[in-house]
């Protein structure tokens, strides 16, 4: 009975890294000084060293003798366990070490027994075999390691009768401790590859689940960042029409009614709730439809001042085709609405303009007839109409310089640029803008900064700009006022400064300064202005006012570079 319990402590202490590998595995994370490839082809190979080390180490204190002869002990079991599945280097020391210990815990140590009892002609072949077993399946390795304890227990168990130290005996003790010797090994062999290759499977497939789980809320996240990137508002349904996703600019529309709620809130509310908060209620008789597998086409729908293109479609498996959700599209085209509207309306403005343009075209032809006709009279009249005459006179010809201004407003065509110097153009009219400022009482300074290179300009329209723009500032100022003409290099191109002292502009009316027939002067045709942003427009150019009232105002032109003059011309970039 006590041999028994002897082979039964044996086999539990052997079968130990069988038990506690599992326990071990996965709760250390890779050690540093191992090599990243090794780490990935041996990631037990911590846990198995420790465990295998232990169980030996035991196996050699608790070794003993059946029966007085037969030697008692599995430290090999962990070892060829630790040799089959483990590093080379680390069976080869384990076996170092088994070597080392043997002769503390051997009686009547002698080579032979050396040799024998430690398995150590089995060392070779087992560290050769441990390629080959790790590629077999379950049932060969469990036939590989049991083959091997056998073998060594079998060297153990004869040890004594080989060395000659004992003679065999035939009693039937001594046979039935061989016979339990080789039923043990194979036990334990069979529970060690169950044990390792059970744990193994399962790490490998918690690791599959864990990067299946990765790859989906890494693919999961994809699809909500490109479901954000869209400029349209999406819900996904599931198969009972409840919201499983929205996108940003989703979640952006619904926010304009309920400015707090998130996008977790909005996945826990039912789809007719969230529907009939926006004001599309009549949406959810598609949706319906979409979820029984029927796709609709684009629907405008108005929602109060919103209009809204919509479209739902169902979503399918990919083989069989049943409707497993649906997907609701909605964009918001209320600002395209107002473009489409004010583009149509701008078409009719520019055929009424066209045709206005040919109806005064034709009025100056009459105009000036009644002109000469009125001179002709003038000349045969008496003194006394002249005063008469020359009011008549005078409104006619404001009329023709309405009639002018409009069509040049008016005119859609380009206009001959040629390289021009803008300071030769302001030199040309200082004459006729003293001329004005004189009778005013005004006065007129001119800055001209030297560095300004040659532009790409039409003259006679620039004239017209600075003409425009000098006479309204002296129209604006009182006696003794001062109107300031300014060039100055600026970033990527030139500015001229119109700058007056006069009362300055209100806020609400600097909005509306360039636009066609509005004026603040009495009898002003409000075209000046107009005409000036139209100039600037075809050069490419900038036009903008600042006023602050009381203290003047200021027109700023800007003309831009021309890429290709500014290399050929040399002209450096300017910062301001």
């Amino acid at each position: 009975m006590g041999e028994i319990k002897e082979v039964l402590l044996q086999m539990l202490i052997a079968g130990l890294p069988a038990f506690l590998f599992p326990l071990t595995y996965g709760k250390r994370g890779p050690s540093t000084g191992d090599a990243e490839g090794e780490i990935r082809k041996y990631p037990y190979a911590a846990e198995l060293l420790y465990t295998c080390t232990l169980s030996m180490l035991l196996c050699l204190i608790f070794s003993t003798r059946l029966w007085g002869n037969i030697p008692l002990h599995y430290g090999i079991l962990p070892l060829f366990a630790l040799m089959l599945y483990g590093r080379l280097r680390d069976g080869a020391a384990l076996g170092l070490l088994h070597l080392i210990l043997y002769p503390l815990f051997a009686l009547n140590f002698t080579w032979p027994k050396l040799m024998l009892e430690t398995g150590l002609l089995l060392y070779p072949l087992v560290l050769l075999s441990s390629k080959r077993f790790t590629k077999t399946d379950r049932r060969g390795k469990i036939a590989i390691l049991s083959f091997f304890f056998v073998a060594g227990e079998l060297m153990i168990t004869s040890s004594p009768f080989i060395s000659g130290a004992e003679t065999f005996p035939a009693d039937p003790f001594s046979l039935s401790a061989a016979l339990m010797n080789i039923l043990a090994t194979l036990l334990i062999g069979a529970l060690f590859v169950y044990m390792i290759e059970h744990t193994l499977e399962k790490e490998k497939l918690r690791l599959q689940v864990l990067q299946l789980s990765r790859s989906y809320f890494s693919e999961a996240e994809k699809l909500q960042q490109s479901l954000d990137a869209a400029p349209l508002s999406i819900i996904l349904l599931d198969r009972e029409g409840d919201i499983t996703a929205v996108n940003e600019s989703f979640l952006q529309l619904y926010r304009r009614r309920y400015p707090a709620e998130s996008r977790e809130d909005l996945v826990k509310l039912k789809l007719d709730k969230v529907l009939s908060d926006i004001r599309l209620e009549m949406l959810l008789p598609r949706a319906a439809q979409a979820l029984k597998g029927n796709k609709s086409s684009g629907e405008l729908l108005q929602s109060g001042d919103q209009i809204y293109f919509t479209s739902t479609a169902p979503i399918k498996k990919g083989r069989t085709e049943e409707p497993i959700g649906a997907v609701l599209v909605i964009q918001d085209i209320t600002e395209l609405e107002t473009f489409r509207k004010e583009l149509n309306h701008v078409e009719r403005l520019s055929l009424v303009g066209q045709m206005a343009a040919g109806i005064t075209h034709e009025i100056r032809n009459p105009m000036a007839v009644v002109r000469g006709f009125l001179q002709l009279m003038r000349e045969k009249s008496p003194s006394s109409l002249d005063h008469y005459y020359r009011i008549v006179m005078e409104e006619l010809d404001r009329a023709n310089s309405i009639i002018n201004d409009f069509l040049a407003l008016a005119q859609n065509r380009p206009v001959q640029m040629e390289l021009c110097d803008l300071h030769d153009i302001i030199r040309e009219l200082s004459p006729l803008l003293w001329a004005d400022a004189n009778l005013r009482g005004q006065s007129i300074e001119v800055k001209l900064d030297e560095a300004v290179p040659r532009l790409m300009l039409n003259p006679k329209e620039i004239k017209q700009l600075i003409l425009n723009l000098g006479r309204n500032g002296m129209e604006a100022m009182p006696e003794k006022g001062q109107l300031v003409l300014e060039t100055r290099c600026v970033a990527d191109g030139v500015a001229l400064y119109v700058r007056d002292t006069g009362p300055g502009i209100p806020p609400a009316q600097q909005e509306r300064l360039f636009e066609p027939f509005f004026t603040t002067k009495a009898q002003g045709t409000g075209l000046g202005l107009s005409l000036c942003l139209s100039i600037m427009e075809r050069h490419s150019g900038k036009i903008s006012v600042q006023s602050e009232e009381g203290k003047g105002t200021t027109f700023t032109v800007f003309f831009p570079f021309n890429e290709h003059l500014q290399r050929q011309e040399g002209i450096p970039a300017v910062a301001e």
